[in-house]
């Protein structure tokens, strides 16, 4: 007498839990909702008072450079070890997207030759549209 049915050693699913796959979708997109804002800031910068806060420019368009007070450089968040590497990568920014817009940020005790380095580059290359980051005003001061 058989006691087991002959599909009971062999069964497949044929159905395929997405349980786990949701769960890790909410980490992940936690995890990306969380660190966002400090990617777009990875320097420590004193940003100086002033311009218009309110770009008509598209967020793809911007490429960010920081330049901070020890004169290193950050092209969109990635060090730069020189000055030719980052001519390198403003160069091939411009060749993918020709509205590019350079947005400097730089700390307001940061010395003029690092600003001056990059819109050299700029000039060399023929792009023309710069934006400097800076702070809103908190008061109604004299320009």
């Amino acid at each position: 007498m058989r006691r087991f049915s002959a599909r009971s050693h062999a069964v497949t699913l044929s159905e395929i839990n997405i349980t786990p796959l949701l769960d890790l979708a909410f980490v992940l997109l936690i995890i990306f909702i969380i660190t966002t804002p400090r990617v777009e800031q990875t320097i420590s910068l004193n940003l100086p008072q002033g311009g218009n806060s309110k770009s008509k420019v598209r967020p793809q368009d911007i490429l960010n450079i920081e330049a901070s007070t020890t004169g290193d450089y950050l092209v969109a968040g990635r060090k730069v070890p020189n000055d030719a590497e980052l001519e390198r990568q403003i160069v091939a920014a411009y060749r993918a997207n020709n509205n590019i817009v350079i947005r400097l940020r730089a700390d307001r005790e940061s010395k003029l030759r690092l600003a001056t380095t990059i819109f050299d580059i700029c000039e060399r290359h023929g792009i023309t549209r710069f934006s400097f980051a800076s702070e809103a005003r908190t008061s109604k001061a004299p320009r």
